[in-house]
């Protein structure tokens, strides 16, 4: 085969733009740079003209040929489609390069191997792997390292492409014991990368690694004291891969293992430090490990309290004690933001689930300082999420957050044990002399508040009190963390118990916390204001009498704060809102709160992202403030309907030339949300509006319906459902359009990240249903193909349990409109549907869906018949039916007696005495 040679022309002009993208630091002169070597990667044998300049042309400074290096990698995936001659070249002059003496030329060359030996894959480039393990043998040092350093990278970056059989052999064959040797290496980076390289294959389970585990705990045990910070680190952290993945071998070892651990927890090498906390904070997530990691409490837990002090590193990098609220914020400081839209749930007895008639979207949350979290309250996820203390005044998880999310698992594991090892500890540092020693109390108390609340129940008439005297501490620092920690406990403080407990507990914690939101440093208005919100959420209505004065101090932030904290301010304002509802209708209140939203909402451009929060926040005020908005809605509707308009025509040019950057969704998600807001709150009221709006409001809404991202057909979804509910004969027209995309979006099987949309969909089917009436011939059409998705749906062991419950609760309502079509098919899903819904809080949703099942039983009384004791089991479960609902019960229970008495008697008998009692008692059956 030939080999690859450059043309000169080509190479020169590629050569050229580099030298000039080093030489202008004019924006617009390298936006055409960048455009110039985008459009080089057209030009088939690109990366090879790359690698020839990295490797071939020692005469061009190092700079030069290091960004011909960097382009390289980035371009690497061009590999996969060049020529065989060009990737033949490219491989070889990318280890050529990765023999030269210049450092800066080597290391580039080394980045470069690791990105195509990924996309390449160790079969397809065994060579590679053979120079790489050869120079591992090499007498000098430097190139020894250079190698590992590659091979550590790739086995972190792809261990399980790493572990393959090439040619009959398997390259880890060989490695592992090559790795475990060079352990002993008298080279301290060398044991360091060795250890990582070993380190990397546990997870993935590699038999290879696991054939020799004994050895390599042996290795670990022997490196476990080296001089070397970096050994040490990579000790620890094989030790916390090894719990995670076989944790039964360490089981033997474990008292010394520990002991290592808590050791290595104290280590003066914070990386050392944090590693080793990992290792808790891995013990404590696994529940079958439990046991094991009990007795080790009393050592375990009062390391972790001392680990979470701040350092003086921590101090200098926070410049904590400035009273800043004047400063404007850098850009640096915001992170990005996500914003899903709002997705229909049901309230389950207990509290858990969605809240409000469409149902909430993760809300964002600040936790430990100042940490953007999701609260999405996902009850199937065990796994711990360290965001609660991941703040974002630093960008790295550190050992006091580590050591405060290993509190915080701990506590959830063992409670009231955990408190007993802490309590005298923790009452030394609350009430030690030293800040320092005082605010990392505070913190341990706010990351045990999950876990040990019942234990810690007693000690709050103390430390509520306590907390809030803390909010007067001249240290900010103490402050906001005082702040997080009362947040934490906001659900027992808001608790109605008496009116001596809201007098002493909660009307105290609600005036700290808003004196907190306009303090003067930032950290604390953060802290402060996001506490706040947390506690409107758990007080909900018990905040109505504290209206004027709550809304007087967020209005005032308004004024006060900066970019970022403006951020959360919205949020706020939402959540109370949404806590409030209809109270904050009385027009007083809406005119302390709407002359700074309309400031803010006049002040914005409609591409200035500070929009989306605004909007967000406003569908939640629209909803509560409802019929009181109506001065406000002209304005409002036409952005929103320009916005989404905007946003379709962008997302049609991106779709014409991709080469375009695709457009933000985020306008067009709040944008939707917020018209869903205007509806819910101003009903048949918008019809003006929706009637007049041009372009057609209905017409977007059919062409966000089929929006690529799931994000927009969500929100879309839950628009449709909502002009269902409040403006259903403005959307009547548009349904034979509007089904068709319905009936598509009901996928028995949703990817992930569709399950939100397909659960709107599945709700507004059933809103649809109700508005179209009993029997409604134009209706009757769709039944079938709805019914024969939303069963399937329903009946799926893994789609989530909101999107059982929307689906059982449309199909209820499709039967109460059409019992003669959906009664055929009640013995297909009669169990699963009672068990979507008997957990379900007594609502009109959830009433209207019974009456549907009670027309089918009676059209079907043989398709229950099977289920009658998740039938009967669901109708005794409610608290209060309504009059019609219960009345429909007794008749179809009497009736299903009637029907097979001996068949009744039998099935009854069997069942759990509660029902047979309630039965009795409440039907007489």
């Amino acid at each position: 085969m030939a080999a690859w040679v450059p043309q000169q022309g080509g190479l020169q002009e590629i050569l050229q733009t580099i030298h000039e993208s080093t030489d202008s630091h004019n924006a617009e002169v390298q936006r055409a740079i960048t455009l110039k070597l985008n459009n080089f990667t057209r030009v088939p044998d690109y990366i090879a003209y790359l690698s020839y300049i990295l490797a071939c042309m020692p005469q061009e400074e190092d700079r030069i040929r290091t960004i011909a290096g960097y382009l390289l990698k980035n371009n690497a995936r061009l590999i996969l489609r060049s020529t065989p001659e060009v990737a033949v070249f490219v491989k070889a002059s990318v280890l050529q390069a990765f023999n030269e003496q210049s450092i800066m030329i080597r290391n580039t060359a080394g980045q470069d191997i690791v990105a195509f030996l990924g996309i390449l894959e160790p079969r397809n480039w065994p060579e590679c792997l053979e120079h790489l393990l050869r120079t591992l043998d090499s007498t000098n040092v430097d190139q020894q390292e250079a190698a590992f350093n590659v091979l550590e990278k790739a086995c972190e970056d792809y261990p399980r492409k790493m572990d393959v059989e090439i040619g009959g052999t398997r390259p880890l064959d060989f490695m592992i014991p090559k790795f475990l040797m060079l352990a002993e290496h008298p080279n301290a980076k060398m044991r360091a990368h060795a250890i990582a390289c070993l380190a990397f294959f546990v997870p993935v389970n590699s038999q290879s690694l696991f054939a020799h585990i004994d050895s390599f705990i042996a290795t670990l045990f022997k490196c476990a004291s080296d001089d070397d910070p970096s050994v040490r680190r990579h000790v620890c952290q094989s030790l916390v891969l090894l719990l995670a993945s076989r944790p039964e071998k360490l089981m033997p070892e474990m008292a010394n293992v520990a002991e290592y651990m808590l050791y290595s927890t104290r280590d003066r090498n914070e990386t050392v430090a944090l590693e080793a906390c990992e290792f808790w904070l891995t013990f404590a997530e696994d529940p079958d490990l439990a046991p094991s990691l009990l007795p080790l409490l009393p050592k375990v837990a009062p390391v972790l309290l001392e680990c979470m002090i701040y350092g003086e590193d921590d101090l200098l990098w926070l410049d904590g004690d400035a009273d800043d609220a004047a400063v404007p914020d850098k850009d640096t400081d915001i992170k990005p933001r996500h914003y899903g839209g709002r997705s229909h749930g049901l309230e389950r007895e207990g509290g858990g689930g969605g809240g409000s008639a469409e149902g909430e979207g993760p809300k964002t949350r600040i936790g430990a300082y100042g940490e953007e979290i999701n609260d999405d309250d996902d009850e199937d996820d065990e796994d711990y999420d360290g965001d609660d203390f991941d703040d974002d005044m630093s960008t790295e998880w550190n050992l006091r957050k580590c050591a405060a999310a290993a509190l915080d698992v701990l506590a959830v594991r063992f409670g009231a044990e955990l408190l007993n090892v802490l309590l005298a500890p923790l009452k030394d540092k609350l009430w030690s002399p030293d800040w320092l020693q005082r605010e990392s109390g505070i913190l341990a108390l706010g990351a045990m508040a999950e876990g040990c609340i019942d234990a810690i129940e007693p000690h709050l008439p103390t430390l509520i009190p306590y907390l809030i005297n803390m909010l007067n501490d001249p240290k900010p620092l103490v402050r906001s963390i005082t702040c997080w920690t009362l947040g934490r406990y906001a659900s027992w403080c808001t608790q109605p118990i008496s009116p001596e407990h809201k007098n002493q507990f909660f009307v105290p914690t609600m005036e700290g916390l808003l004196r907190m939101v306009l303090d003067n440093n930032k950290r604390v208005q953060e802290a402060g204001c996001s506490a706040f919100a947390t506690l409107e959420e758990d007080a909900g209505p018990e905040l109505v009498p504290y209206l004027e004065p709550v809304l007087k101090n967020l209005v005032f932030a308004f004024d006060k704060y900066q970019h970022k904290n403006m951020l959360i301010l919205y949020d706020a304002v939402g959540t109370l809102a949404d806590a409030v509802g209809s109270a904050l209708q009385n027009p007083a209140y809406v005119d302390i709160l709407m002359p700074p939203l309309t400031k803010r909402w006049d002040k914005l451009k409609n591409s200035d992202e500070d929009l989306v929060p605004l909007l967000e926040c406003l569908s939640s005020v629209t909803i509560a403030i409802g019929p009181a908005f109506l001065p406000h809605v002209a304005p409002v509707f036409e952005r929103c309907l320009m916005l989404v308009h905007t946003a379709l025509l962008n997302y049609q040019a991106y779709q014409q030339n991709p080469d375009l950057d695709e457009p933000d969704k985020s306008f067009l998600v709040v944008a939707l949300d917020l018209l869903s807001g205007l509806t819910q709150g101003l009903g048949m009221t918008l019809e003006p509006y929706i009637a007049t709006s041009v372009p057609s409001l209905l017409d977007l809404l059919a062409v966000c319906l089929k929006y690529p991202q799931a994000p927009v057909r969500q929100s879309a979804y839950a628009l449709v459902g909502d002009l269902a509910m409040h403006c259903f004969p403005l959307l009547r027209p548009k349904m034979p359009i509007i089904m068709q995309e319905l009936v598509a979006q009901l996928d028995p099987e949703p990817k992930v990240e569709y399950i939100s949309a397909c659960n709107n969909a599945a709700w507004s089917v059933g809103e649809v249903a109700l508005r179209y009436g009993v029997g409604d011939p134009e209706f009757a059409q769709w039944v079938q193909p709805l019914i024969t998705r939303l069963i399937p749906i329903l009946l799926h062991p893994k789609a989530p349990r909101s999107l059982h419950e929307n689906a059982a609760v449309s199909i209820g309502r499709i039967g109460l409109m059409h019992p003669s079509l959906v009664a055929p098919h009640l013995g297909e899903f009669a169990q699963a549907w009672c068990q979507a819904l008997y957990e379900i809080r007594d609502n009109e949703e959830k009433d209207s869906a019974f009456r549907g099942l009670c027309q089918l039983v009676q059209a079907n009384p043989a398709g229950i018949w099977k289920s009658l004791l998740w039938f009967c089991n669901a109708i005794v479960r409610w608290n209060n039916p309504s009059q019609g609902l219960n009345h429909a019960f007794a008749e179809i229970l009497r009736g299903l007696k009637q029907w097979d008495t001996n068949g009744w008697n039998a099935q009854v008998a069997a069942f759990p005495p509660v029902i047979q009692q309630r039965l009795s008692e409440r039907y007489g059956v």
